[in-house]
């Protein structure tokens, strides 16, 4: 799959770049990572797996599992994507409300001076 414009949804949005690593090969090395104190690179070397990739995941399942309250979880995460996109549609409305309501200030200055 490509990335690219998805032509089936009303808005032009990007598709989402295909998973590299299956989820459960992911969740494997997570799991060993924890339960064996194994540096991550050597069990990612041993999984076939990028050694970034599974560090980022072991980083959001302690996150999820409370064990790093410095980072937030993944619903603190997802909260948070769709507090920023809310806050940007209603930015996006008051931007729109306020250039109506200058055309609309203008055509009442004009009804007054004719």
């Amino acid at each position: 799959m490509k990335r690219g414009i998805c032509p089936s949804s009303k808005e032009s949005r990007v598709m989402p770049r295909p998973k590299k690593y299956p989820d459960e090969l992911m969740d494997r090395g997570v799991r060993l990572v924890i339960e064996s104190g194994r540096p991550v690179a050597a069990i990612a070397r041993d999984l076939g797996v990028g050694h970034e990739a599974l560090r980022k995941r072991v980083r959001q399942a302690e996150a999820d599992s409370g064990t790093r309250p410095d980072l937030p979880t993944s619903e603190e995460r997802e909260e948070i994507k769709r507090l920023r996109s809310e806050n940007h549609d209603l930015r996006r409305a008051n931007e729109i409300l306020r250039s109506a309501s200058v055309f609309f200030a203008k055509e009442l200055d004009q009804d007054r001076t004719r």
